[in-house]
Parts: structure tokens; C-alpha cells; sequence
């Protein structure tokens, strides 16, 4: 059984403790962190069209891909130390949604953690991203809330065409 855990800055420690519980012991367990490409690419453009015609080694973009993939590695070395199991690391770099499916191409389970607003039930507990790989994952997903959930009280009420 493959496991693949997403590996996001705010909200990993409850997915690596949901791994922890969830998954059987002896499962394949693959923590994933994805580098958003357009960081570095803004910086790359903004050097290359308005100050650096011809000084590729000045290039700030350079640093931030280097600083990028650091950070990176911290997080899937403290994910690893929390998880306290074998596991292998994987770093991808691109639109975070996209890779986090494709990772998840194959595996038995993804763990992943809410990312919007978290201060009540609903749909906008999840962010952007967090929502196309909910509605795209290849695998049952594993949803959890990064800190304890929000009572059934900021359930939204239904829309008025329901009200009743």
C-alpha cells in the first residue's frame, strides 16, 4: 500500500499525524512538498526584462530557486523526524494541484489537510488548490483539519431555494 502525504507549509504536522494513524504499518509512505514554479519564474522575468540584459550570474531567481528548494528540504526532513517511520521524500516543482494528482497517480491513499478558511464548516475550508486535488485525485483522500475542527454550529445555512 502507497501512502502519499502532501507536505504544505501550515498545515503538514496534521497530515503527518493522520499518516500516522491511519496508514498500516509497512505501507509505503511518500511525503510529497511541491515548489511553486512562478516565484522563481517572476523573479526570472523581472531580472531578465528590465535590469539583467546580459548578466545571467546577477539573476535573484537563481537564489530564489536555491532558497525554495532548502525550505523544502527542512520541511520534508521535519516531516520525516515527526513521522518517526520509513519514508521516502519527493520534491516537486510546479503547480502545486497538478503535482500533488500526479504524485498521487498509483497510491492506495492521499492524505491532505484543509488550507482555506478554517473558522467554520464548508466548502471554504479549502483552498484553491486543496479543492482541484480533492475533486482530481486518482485515490481515496484522506481530508483532515490542521487544528480541531469547528463545531456543527458554522455549518452555512442551506442556500434560500432549500429553506424550508
Amino acid at each position: 500500500m502507497t501512502v502519499v502525504v502532501w507536505i504544505a507549509e501550515g498545515t503538514w504536522p496534521a497530515c503527518v499525524d493522520a499518516a500516522r494513524v491511519h496508514a498500516p504499518q509497512g505501507a509505503e509512505l511518500v511525503l510529497l512538498h511541491v515548489n511553486d514554479q512562478d516565484v522563481p519564474g517572476v523573479a526570472h522575468g523581472a531580472f531578465a526584462g528590465l535590469l539583467g540584459r546580459g548578466h545571467r550570474e546577477r539573476d535573484p531567481g537563481d537564489q530564489v530557486e536555491h532558497l525554495a528548494a532548502a525550505s523544502a528540504r527542512q520541511l520534508l526532513d521535519a516531516a520525516a523526524e515527526r513521522l518517526a517511520r520509513p519514508c521516502t521524500r519527493l520534491e516537486r516543482t510546479g503547480r502545486a494541484e497538478r503535482e500533488v494528482v500526479s504524485a498521487a497517480d498509483g497510491a492506495e491513499l492521499l492524505v491532505l489537510a484543509r488550507d482555506g478558511d478554517r473558522s467554520r464548516l464548508g466548502p471554504h475550508s479549502l483552498g484553491p488548490a486543496t479543492r482541484f486535488v480533492v475533486d482530481h485525485a486518482p485515490c481515496p483522500v484522506l481530508l483532515v483539519w490542521p487544528e480541531p475542527a469547528p463545531g456543527a454550529d458554522t455549518l452555512p445555512p442551506p442556500p434560500p431555494h432549500h429553506r424550508r
